[in-house]
Order: C-alpha cells, then sequence, then structure tokens
C-alpha cells in the first residue's frame, strides 16, 4: 500500500471538516460511508403526498392550499400558473406541512418549467409576523440553470443551500426533467444531495452558521435559520413546478 493512500481518508476528514471540496474520486468514498451510517439508524419512509389530494398540507400563514396547486392525472403536484399575480399565482401562495419534522431525511423529485424558480425550504416556523417561510427556512434551490437569472448568481443555482453555499452546477438536469432531491437533516449537519451528487453539507448551528448568514441577503432577517427543525414548504415563485414521490424518515 501506498503512504498517499493511508493519509487520503484523514485528508478528506480536515477537508470536508473546513468546508472544502473534493475531486469526485474521494467525494464518492465519503459519500458512501455517510450513506452506510445513514441507512443503519433509520425509520421507515413515509409519504408526505398521496397523489389524491393536498392533506397534509395547508397554505403558509393558514387556510387550505391554494387552489392553483393542483394533484395532476398521474399523481404528481403542480403549481397551475395560468393567473399570475405581482406575488406569486393567484390562488397559489407556498405550500407548507402541516407537521414539523426533526433528525430527518426527505426525499422527492423536481421539475421545473423553462426559465422557472422554485424551492423547497425547510426547518420552517410559521408564525404570526413572518409572511414568508423564507425569513425563518433555510432553502433548496429549484431552478433552470439554463436561462433563469438566478443561475448566473453564485450560490443561487439549482441544489445550492440558497444564498450560502454553493454545490456542482452541472448536476442539474433541463427544464422539463425529473431531478432526484435528497435532504438529510440533523442539528449540526444538514446535506443538499442532486442526482445522487452531494451539493452542499453544512452546521446549521453555533457561531460558524451565524457567521454564514451574517454574509447572506439573509443577515437582516433575525429568525432565519434559528431552528433546527421545522415545517417543509414547497414555494411559489409564480413559475410552474412539478414535484412527485415525496417522502421523509426519522432519523
Amino acid at each position: 500500500m501506498r503512504f498517499e493512500s493511508l493519509l487520503l481518508p484523514a485528508f478528506a476528514a480536515v477537508v470536508l471538516a473546513c468546508g472544502g471540496k473534493l475531486d469526485a474520486t474521494t467525494d464518492a468514498k465519503v459519500d458512501a460511508t455517510d450513506a452506510t451510517a445513514t441507512a443503519a439508524a433509520v425509520g421507515a419512509w413515509r409519504p408526505l403526498l398521496d397523489g389524491k389530494d393536498l392533506s397534509g398540507w395547508h397554505k403558509y400563514g393558514g387556510g387550505p392550499a391554494g387552489e392553483a396547486w393542483k394533484v395532476t392525472p398521474d399523481g404528481s403536484l403542480t403549481l397551475d400558473v395560468t393567473n399570475k399575480g405581482d406575488h406569486g399565482v393567484v390562488g397559489g401562495g407556498d405550500l407548507v406541512t402541516d407537521e414539523s419534522f426533526e433528525d430527518y431525511e426527505l426525499e422527492l423529485e423536481w421539475k421545473i418549467a423553462d426559465c422557472g424558480n422554485s424551492g423547497v425550504i425547510y426547518n420552517v416556523i410559521e408564525e404570526d409576523g413572518l409572511a414568508y417561510p423564507w425569513l425563518t427556512g433555510p432553502e433548496m434551490q429549484v431552478l433552470d440553470n439554463k436561462c433563469h437569472p438566478d443561475a448566473k448568481i453564485y450560490k443561487h443555482k439549482a441544489g445550492d443551500l440558497y444564498d450560502l453555499v454553493a454545490g456542482d452546477s452541472l448536476v442539474v438536469k433541463p427544464a422539463g426533467e425529473w431531478n432526484t432531491a435528497r435532504l438529510v437533516n440533523r442539528p449540526g449537519k444538514v446535506e443538499h444531495w442532486l442526482n445522487g451528487k452531494r451539493m452542499a453539507v453544512y452546521d446549521n448551528t453555533g457561531d460558524g452558521w451565524r457567521q454564514m448568514i451574517a454574509g447572506s441577503k439573509f443577515k437582516d432577517m433575525p429568525r432565519f435559520g434559528e431552528s433546527t427543525s421545522g415545517k417543509i414548504a414547497l414555494q411559489d415563485h409564480g413559475d410552474q413546478v412539478w414535484y412527485r414521490n415525496v417522502r421523509v424518515r426519522e432519523l
């Protein structure tokens, strides 16, 4: 065995701890280890969308889910953008789960219309005085990287921890094609995955997290990122988006 191969696992651990990037070969080894550890201590998967209706979801801020959110004949959920308003879709609004989650893994598939934008927002706090989920919850970006203006902004591409951590912009599939997303959420460690590639890993606690927020567009939002648990939201950004096979399990 070469001396360099003995040093590689230790080097990888140091790079990850410092927030750096690994090459694809090393990253795959680390990812496989993480997956094995996760599989050893998880609960059963349960669906958050049943392909029939929006049971278990409501409009953020209260009230039933907006009628622009529609379950399609194939069981996926879409936002009908026929009637656009000034801040999203008439009859739309951000969807949020009735239930809150902590120490969990979320999987789903999404596809976006040409030049479209949406997002999966998590650890959301819902209470009076908070008008939008993104005032409290971090976002896994959903985007057409080809032509939406956000694709020109660092840390705003599909799969990124929006405005905080950038991933691999080449992983996302084109508009109109299904992408597979995965979120692992634990106090102290959160992972974004897209199409089998880990896009972001970060610590959502402590001074380092607060410093990340202070350097972002969320710096003047006092409730942003304060919770390591909460509700899951699907964003109405005014563009058509589809979601399916949304499921969660406890870790």
